[in-house]
């Protein structure tokens, strides 16, 4: 069974940095695609950053460029997100997601088959 477990949210004050992890579990990290997804209140869910076996990262929140970085680590089976120069309107609770894939990061957030329960960060102005 695939889990997926993300941990490290709370409240920041604006400029502060949190890393996010994500736990996982149910499924080898041969071929596969995690990325990290938020969601404000009373917006829509927004990709942010996705990491895959085949091409590396990928940005999909312009917004976060030069501030968020995604790794992985295989042997913990966990994926972190470092948040930097953290802004209110980052806000959300991100939630982790995957899929067993070859073929990198998905254009869409919603090819994601798997998704876990999101970490609240609160970011104060």
């Amino acid at each position: 069974e695939v889990q997926l477990q993300a941990s490290g949210g709370g409240l920041v004050q604006a400029g502060g940095s949190l890393r996010l992890s994500c736990a996982a579990s149910g499924f080898s990290f041969d071929d596969y695609a995690i990325g990290w997804v938020r969601q404000a209140p009373g917006k829509e869910r927004e990709g942010v950053l996705c990491i895959s076996s085949s091409d590396g990262s990928r940005y999909y929140a312009d917004s976060v460029k030069g501030r968020f970085t995604i790794s992985s680590d295989i042997a913990k089976n966990t994926v972190y997100l470092q948040m930097n120069s953290l802004k209110p309107e980052d806000t959300a609770v991100y939630s982790c997601a995957y899929v067993l894939t070859g073929w990198g990061c998905p254009s869409r957030i919603y090819e994601y088959e798997y998704w876990g329960q999101g970490t609240l960060v609160t970011v104060s102005s």
